[in-house]
């Protein structure tokens, strides 16, 4: 999962060198924080959060195959 949101971050970044993406587990639901240039925040997030929403639907689609729940958090540095 973190090879996945890491290739559609640095697709959508300017600064695909910045992205940093780092899972933290639990038993049930894992937190998913993309690390991204304080520039490229705002490619991330979207126009009314469409782009971070986009990526939080395909999450989901995917976390039916590890029976697991995902959160995604956008962090800038």
């Amino acid at each position: 999962m973190v090879n996945l949101i890491e290739t559609i971050a640095k697709a959508i970044c300017d600064n695909p060198e910045k992205v940093k993406v780092r899972e933290i587990p639990g038993e049930t639901a894992s937190i998913l924080e993309v690390c991204v240039d304080k520039g490229d925040l705002g490619k991330m997030i979207g126009k009314h959060g469409h782009t971070a929403q986009s990526i939080r639907n395909i999450i989901y689609a995917c976390s039916f195959k590890f029976k697991k729940r995902y959160t995604l958090e956008v962090i800038a540095k």
